[in-house]
């Protein structure tokens, strides 16, 4: 029987949580279900550990890395605006979690897909910078969700952005064109060193990256998680997501007992 491929998703942390007020580690179903089913992979939460984590023990034993969306915000002392106030809700635990677990991973050219708050900490983990408040930067639109709106009507298309030519998205997608269902607060200021764009929105913000020379480590702003059953390139890029973790070298067989 042929192995899946393991593909680790980082999580949340948060506080007293559900009826019976206990701190947990979130990530959404639609993650799962798209690396378990488009990707076609075996999905593993990772817990916001912080230090720790034991970052090679880990990545000794998956074939990827899913870096997830989530309504927080990287703490932007992080990026070298240590005078800036933090945008609510943040978590200090994700953020010292996912940055040295992204460098690790890039290490040793681990296939990574970073999604939303995934594709932020990207940038900021190779030592770019972000717009803490991104709907206050003049010229830029205001990328947020409308919490009066629906969670189906949240995660609806929101606007077009365009890819690079001869970009990994533009080669999957077989397009110049997308419209996308991109919503957050926060966004690329200072690109970092190591990432090539992928695809920019019609007021010129960045909205996809990849990591210079990688064989597989894309990041997107928008969710293509949530369309992963029925957009032919939200399905794509999971699929090749998937077709790159199932590249790895197959892991040692551990003996117990």
């Amino acid at each position: 029987m042929t192995r899946r491929p393991v593909i680790a998703l980082t999580t949340c942390f948060k506080g007293p949580h559900g009826a019976e007020d206990l701190p947990v580690y979130l990530t959404p179903q639609p993650y799962v279900a798209a690396v378990a089913g488009a990707a076609g992979a075996l999905p593993l939460l990772i817990p916001a550990l912080g230090e720790a984590l034991d970052h090679d023990t880990l990545l000794d034993r998956v074939d990827g890395l899913l870096l997830t969306g989530s309504p927080s915000n990287v703490h932007p002392s992080l990026y070298g605006q240590d005078d800036a106030e933090p945008c609510p809700p943040v978590d200090a635990a994700r953020d010292a979690t996912t940055l040295p677990l992204i460098r690790a991973a890039i290490a040793r050219d681990l296939p990574i897909l970073a999604i939303c708050r995934g594709l932020q900490e990207l940038n900021v983990a190779l030592g770019g910078s972000l717009f803490p408040r991104l709907h206050r930067v003049p010229g830029r639109l205001d990328h947020r969700s409308d919490p009066a709106k629906n969670v189906e009507e949240q995660f609806g298309p929101a606007h077009t952005v365009r890819l690079t030519a001869g970009g990994a998205l533009h080669s999957l997608a077989g397009t110049e064109h997308l419209t996308v269902n991109s919503l957050h607060g926060q966004g690329i200021d200072r690109l970092a060193a190591g990432l090539d764009i992928e695809a920019i929105a019609p007021d010129g913000q960045i909205e996809a990256v990849r990591v210079t020379g990688a064989r597989f480590a894309l990041a997107v702003q928008w969710h293509p998680e949530w369309t992963a059953a029925s957009d032919p390139v939200s399905r794509a890029l999971f699929a090749a997501f998937g077709a790159a973790a199932a590249m790895r070298r197959p892991h040692p067989t551990y003996a117990f007992g």
